[in-house]
């Protein structure tokens, strides 16, 4: 019913840039969080960041200063902007929504496949 589509993944090298983008798309009555969790190999997968529908913004301490959220709630899109990347940000970034399908509706987590991010040193 719901569909989270992420783009904006690849290689880069380290001090470098990325810019990812995830969309939802489907039935949506309101979204509520968005944000991205990332997944390391051997890793537990990890929130990155987050922002509300009021624009409160939430970082993990490791990108603080170097990624940026937001999101343009007119198109149902969140971003992450990532700067000076490192090599221990290389991971499979998973974009994350809390949607309410209809007013009545219970709010539920929907989850992107995922885009790869490698940094190189």
């Amino acid at each position: 019913q719901v569909q989270l589509v992420e783009s904006g993944g690849g290689l880069v090298q380290a001090g470098g840039s990325l810019r990812l983008s995830c969309a939802a798309s489907g039935r949506i009555f309101n979204i509520d969080a968005m944000g991205w969790y990332r997944q390391a190999p051997g890793k537990q997968r990890e929130l990155v960041a987050r922002i509300t529908s009021t624009g409160e913004m939430y970082y993990a301490d490791s990108v603080k200063g170097r990624f940026t959220i937001s999101r343009d709630n007119a198109k149902n899109t969140v971003y992450l902007q990532m700067n000076t990347q490192k090599p221990e940000d290389t991971a499979v970034y998973y974009c994350n929504a809390v949607v309410q399908i209809s007013r009545w509706a219970p709010r539920s987590a929907y989850w992107g496949s995922g885009t790869q991010v490698t940094v190189s040193s």
